[in-house]
This record gives C-alpha cells, structure tokens and sequence, in this order.
C-alpha cells in the first residue's frame, strides 16, 4: 500500500475512473513524482481506496480505483468546543487536534473571545491535509460559528469542562454515556463568572482541571483531548 494519501470527497467504487483535480494532480506529479501504474490511496469519510495512475495528461492525473482498503471506522464522537484565537495558533491546534482524534470542531464566541471570525475555508483545508497525514478515514467537521447559549441549548453531549478552577483531576468514565463527549476550550480570558455558572449548572458536565499552570488555548486542547482518550480507549 503506497504511503500516499489523499482526501477525494466523491464516491468512491471499484473500476471507476476519474481525474484529480489541479492542486492534488501538482502534489502526486511534481512533488510526489509519481508515474503511471504507480499507485496511491484515495478516502472520504466512508471508505480508503487503492488508485493507479492511468495518465498523467496536461499536469492532471487520471486515476482508475483497484480495490477497497479500508471500511468507515467506528469511533466514539469526539467534539471541541473552542474559542477562536490568533490564525496561526488555531490552525496548529486544529491540526493537533484532528490527528488525536476530534470528529468535529465547534467555534464559540464567549463574553471575552477577542478573535470573533473564522476562515472556515482555511480551517477545512487544515482539517483534510491533518486527516491525509494521520491515517484517518473519517474526517472531522467544523460548524459555523456559534453563541455560547446557542451552543449550550442546541447541542446534547457529555460535556467537559476545562476548569481552572476545579479541584477534581479525573473523568468519571463511568458518568459518560452513549453522546458525543464534547471538550469546551476558554478564550485567552477564560471564561466569565455566568458562563462558568452555565456549564456548571449544564446536565451531565464534568468540570476537570488538566494542569496546575494557566496553559494556552493549544495547549489546553492537546492536554484534555490526551487525557480523554486515555480514559475512552
């Protein structure tokens, strides 16, 4: 199997042909060096793909699907509830992410958010290269970005809570259920007094405090997604 991974988002069958289109047919011939009858894989969230160079016409690849390598995997739904922050921090944390495990980013704007726009495009594209790189089928989401009551009223999950504050250490896995468990990040402020007092007060919440020191937004992610997959897997 070639090392080779690319994000196609159309279906994907057995003997079917297609073309690349320009940015990846670059990668696979200018980067990758890749030649005809040379072989690579192609996934979309429900399936991964062996393909092979049928020709290389124009700088486009045309590529033919040989076999089936992977099925759709079944993970526990893993969700991120975030505070947008500076582009070049966020998108680090984004891609972190991804490759721990997150299956779907929820961008928050909290009393003290300072950064209060998303380029959802931008993140997208950092989601799929992060998906292709770590070896992941399902690629995760990343929905418009929200109010912090829209979040707290629309969303059913295990929610935890990245508390400061907090004297408890560990997750109770025995208190999660069959929901998506949801990791809700501060801004660079923290969180203000009333929202602390809706997440507390929010059914199902375990408040966690992941380090004694103020750890940055990146930081903090990287450190409670760890720390939920120890206790999941």
């Amino acid at each position: 199997m070639s090392n080779i991974r690319l994000f196609f988002s159309a279906a994907l069958s057995t003997n079917m042909t297609d073309k690349l289109d320009e940015s990846q047919s670059h990668y696979l011939n200018k980067v990758m060096r890749i030649k005809e009858n040379e072989v690579f894989s192609l996934f979309n969230s429900n399936s991964e793909w062996e393909a092979k160079v049928l020709s290389i016409s124009k700088n486009i690849i045309e590529f033919k699907i040989t076999k089936q390598l992977r099925h759709k995997e079944n993970i526990k739904e893993l969700w991120l509830a975030f505070s947008p922050i500076k582009s070049n921090y966020q998108s680090f944390m984004i891609q972190k992410a991804t490759e721990l495990g997150v299956t779907k980013f929820l961008p928050i704007i909290f009393d003290r958010t300072i950064v209060r726009k998303i380029n959802k495009e931008r993140i997208e594209k950092i989601i799929i290269e992060a998906s292709e790189q770590s070896n992941r089928i399902n690629v995760p989401i990343i929905e418009d970005i929200q109010n912090f009551d829209s979040f707290l009223k629309t969303n059913s999950m295990d929610l935890i809570f990245t508390d400061l504050n907090s004297t408890n250490k560990k997750i109770d896995k025995s208190k999660l259920t069959d929901k998506p468990i949801c990791i809700i990040i501060g801004p660079e402020g923290d969180f203000s007094e009333d929202e602390r007092r809706e997440i507390l007060n929010f059914k199902g919440v375990q408040p966690i405090k992941i380090n004694e020191n103020i750890l940055r937004s990146e930081t903090a992610v990287i450190s409670a997604i760890s720390i939920i997959n120890y206790v999941i897997n």
